[in-house]
């Protein structure tokens, strides 16, 4: 029995027992032929190499460098090894390894000083892509076909605010007696006509956000559905904006808004895209009150001024074509749908109290919206109907698949891994979100942060089709077993 460490002849003992091993399981015929000293046939893939036999009974190939000294033995008579022997696999999956995943051009520079081996780059490549860690350095997410527009971004000839999305954004300081304090904006977006309302809050508690949204409904009415993200989709938000929304209680919003006429739904963490719709009206917002608001700190009483002329100017914008001509009608703004024109202003109509003048007037009015809603269907509704990217479907993500979380926070190495189980697909059959098991729990993520590893069930042959992704706001379903916990 041999105790204590190998000493470097048995290593090299070794070696050469596997080189001799690997030869014989696939060049039987060309080692007796060598051992017999009878010449290979012409037609013998090794015959151009001349292979001979050293001390160790290893087959190597006689080069021409038999006269540079200063060029090591090992190199300048290479070890020959079959294409498809295990053994080869190892021994070029050690220099990979060796030499931190690099490049198979690396690779094959390192294994053909010692070996030759038969179409060396496809050995090195074939290594490469059954690599774990190459596998998850290179995965990222691959996101299908951009989805259909949900009911909410398409619902014509309804009040405006019946369906909305709801964000936060800020901080603002405004002076409160000799100190600063901070104040947040909430801004309540139609996603039909795109007209936006702001709120000012103390605070970004559950409390406040209450009272904010109570406000709103006071003056715009009651919606259908809000739409809101959840507390770590705060795009361009500091952190101090995401930790305090992120402990916003959801469920007590849920049971203060959700009603047999109005719903509350929240998208997935970590899908900014899915609540584009406000995060662009945010930046307008904060261009404009970015010029309107002095450089001094304002009073709060001064800030809600400054949020409600923002608002007004947000809602002029066009939604459609600008005309250069007199003769058109002026471009669709939101306001037309909230005040009857682009700046609210309209002709006085003389007082009168005469039933039929008041039918009449009232007819006009109804009219006058249902124009709106027509111009709003001919020339804005086309306008949002192209996919600007995700042209193609995907194969979508299915529950057992191993995945990479994506998460920009964290450098690459460092993203979690974990295993589907449970997926949430729209109507056209695409996977737009999916629940994931770690290590530290589970994960609700947009299909946009998932990257499957091409792992297959049992060990099986690896899935070469590509990875899915996310789509913007739509309806989802879920289609496997719910989890309890996901963060």
């Amino acid at each position: 029995m041999i105790l204590g460490p190998l000493t470097q002849d048995e290593l090299s003992a070794a070696e050469s027992f596997q080189f001799r091993q690997a030869q014989a399981d696939v060049y039987g015929e060309q080692l007796a032929a060598i051992s017999s000293e009878k010449r290979l046939k012409k037609t013998d893939s090794l015959f151009k190499l001349n292979p001979f036999l050293d001390d160790r009974g290893v087959m190597r190939i006689h080069s021409r460098l038999g006269e540079c000294d200063f060029v090591d033995e090992s190199e300048r008579n290479l070890i020959v090894l079959p294409r498809d022997h295990p053994t080869t696999r190892l021994i070029v999956a050690n220099v990979h390894q060796r030499y931190q995943h690099q490049c198979h051009e690396t690779c094959v520079n390192e294994v053909r000083r010692e070996f030759y081996i038969p179409r060396v780059r496809r050995v090195c490549e074939q290594v490469r892509r059954s690599c774990q860690q190459c596998k998850i350095s290179s995965a990222r997410p691959d996101p299908p076909a951009m989805g259909s527009l949900p009911k909410a971004r398409v619902a014509a000839f309804v009040r405006p605010f019946s369906y909305v999305g709801v964000d936060f954004f800020g901080p603002f300081l405004v002076l409160i007696g000799r100190q600063h304090e901070k104040r947040w904006g909430v801004i309540v977006t139609c996603l039909s006509t795109r007209a936006i309302h702001l709120e000012l809050a103390a605070s970004l508690n559950t409390s406040s956000c209450i009272m904010a949204l109570r406000n709103w409904f006071a003056r715009r009415g009651t919606p259908v559905e809000i739409r809101s993200d959840r507390g770590t989709n705060f795009v361009g938000a500091d952190k101090e904006l995401k930790a305090a929304v992120t402990a916003l209680d959801q469920n007590k919003l849920m049971t203060e808004f959700n009603s047999p006429t109005t719903s509350w739904v929240f998208n997935p963490p970590a899908s900014p895209h899915m609540g584009g719709c406000w995060e662009r009206l945010i930046q307008s917002v904060k261009k404009v009150l970015a010029i309107i608001k002095p450089q001094r700190v304002p009073t709060e009483e001064g800030l809600r001024s400054y949020l409600i002329q923002v608002e007004h100017i947000v809602n002029s914008r066009p939604l459609t074509h600008v005309p250069v001509d007199d003769c058109s009608s002026p471009a669709l703004t939101p306001n037309h749908f909230l005040l009857g024109s682009s700046n609210g202003s309209k002709p006085l109509v003389p007082y009168t109290d005469c039933p039929i003048a008041l039918q009449q007037s009232w007819k006009s009015s109804e009219a006058l919206a249902n124009r709106f809603w027509q111009r709003w269907v001919t020339e804005y509704l086309p306008t949002i109907t192209r996919r600007t990217k995700w042209f193609y479907p995907v194969k979508p993500i299915a529950v057992g698949d191993v995945v990479v979380v994506a998460d920009p926070d964290l450098a690459r190495n460092h993203w979690p891994k974990g295993r589907v189980v449970s997926v949430k697909t729209s109507a056209d059959g695409q996977v737009r979100s999916a629940v994931v098991q770690t290590a530290s729990g589970f994960y609700d993520r947009p299909a946009t942060k998932l990257a499957v590893l091409d792992i297959g069930a049992n060990g099986s042959e690896p899935d070469q089709s590509p990875t899915t992704g996310g789509d913007c706001c739509v309806h989802l379903t879920c289609t496997t077993a719910p989890v309890n916990t996901a963060h």
